[in-house]
């Protein structure tokens, strides 16, 4: 664990970053997202699990928001740590049938830290909740290999099991927009590089899953980001998600096919970028002089409208001294 001190840091928890003389985050990011940027300012934020004992409840909201202010970044992102458990039944296609719909109950954990988070700090801040897609629930389900197994030998019968996690799923978001969230951290996988024998399968079976809620929470929220997740295996790349929502896109610059600049990610995706520093590379390890210039490289390379981030969740024992100063970098550089 990389416990480097960065210098020239306020002592953490000093004071509220959102004071007199500090524009308010919230109506900041209103504005970035209307289109208005400061040339002077570039928005970031970084996200990280937390330890067991702040995954849920008012534990969970007090620790996401010390992490929002002590970080300085320009917006709450809620780690969803509601997740299916291994279900061992499911040894076949068609057992797929058998899963359980989750209610309103299930997810009340995490809907207690929305409604503290939305009621202690929406008036300073856009709150964003994280959405793991049907695919990604069904691989909490069943081990990733046994999920891709199923799918590639009997795809129709796996599909009611996705079914029934989509309508899991949108009682929970129903219920996240009712408490207040601005929007969502929406998250997908499946089409990864070599993930199904047969390419189709995420088409047909993945891609339906991954809209119901995606296409409901866009129209319904001001500030959704599409999270295209790498943690599973890189993209060849990134042309079957191309049309997903989402009013920002997030995802890993470098894929198997070579490497883009977060312009050409905008370009792409015809919408904001947001990420550009690898989650395990200076980001994590760098001398603090060298985490300057990668941000100011970053930043430097993207297009105006731009929020600094990493391609995915950063290391949990992260220092958070060093997430706060990549952002202030990025604060008091514009693009």
């Amino acid at each position: 664990m990389n416990r480097r001190v960065f210098l020239g840091l306020s002592p953490l928890g000093a004071v509220s970053l959102l004071g007199a003389g500090h524009v308010n985050k919230r109506e900041r990011m209103l504005q970035w997202l209307g289109g208005k940027t400061d040339p002077n300012y570039t928005p970031a934020a970084f996200f990280l699990h937390f330890g067991p004992e702040y995954q849920s409840g008012s534990a969970a909201a007090k620790r996401h928001l010390e992490f929002f202010r002590q970080t300085d970044m320009d917006f709450v992102k809620i780690q969803f740590e509601q997740t299916y458990e291994r279900q061992a039944f499911l040894e076949k296609p068609s057992d797929w049938s058998k899963l359980a719909l989750r209610k309103i109950d299930f997810y009340e954990p995490v809907l207690e830290t929305v409604r503290d988070l939305v009621k202690s700090t929406k008036k300073d801040a856009l709150i964003l909740m994280t959405l793991y897609s049907p695919y990604m629930c069904a691989g909490h389900c069943a081990s990733g290999p046994v999920l891709k197994r199923h799918l590639d030998e009997n795809p129709e019968a796996v599909k009611r099991g996705m079914e029934i996690l989509t309508e899991s799923q949108m009682i929970f978001v129903r219920a996240c927009i009712k408490a207040g969230v601005d929007g969502f951290y929406m998250s997908t996988q499946g089409s990864e590089k070599g993930t199904f024998a047969n390419p189709k399968i995420f088409a047909a079976y993945v891609k339906p899953f991954d809209l119901v809620a995606m296409r409901e929470v866009s129209v319904a929220c001001p500030f959704n980001i599409l999270h295209v997740c790498d943690y599973v295996a890189p993209y060849a790349n990134y042309d079957a998600v191309r049309d997903y929502p989402g009013q920002v896109v997030n995802c890993n610059t470098k894929m198997a096919e070579g490497e883009l600049e977060p312009q050409a990610i905008a370009k792409f995706f015809k919408r904001p970028y947001m990420g550009g520093t690898d989650r395990h590379g200076i980001l994590a390890n760098g001398t603090p002089a060298q985490v300057e210039a990668e941000i100011k490289r970053v930043v430097k390379s993207a297009a105006g409208q731009f929020i600094l981030g990493a391609d995915c969740t950063v290391a949990g024992e992260t220092d958070w001294k060093r997430l706060r100063h990549a952002i202030a970098v990025a604060h008091r550089v514009g693009n």
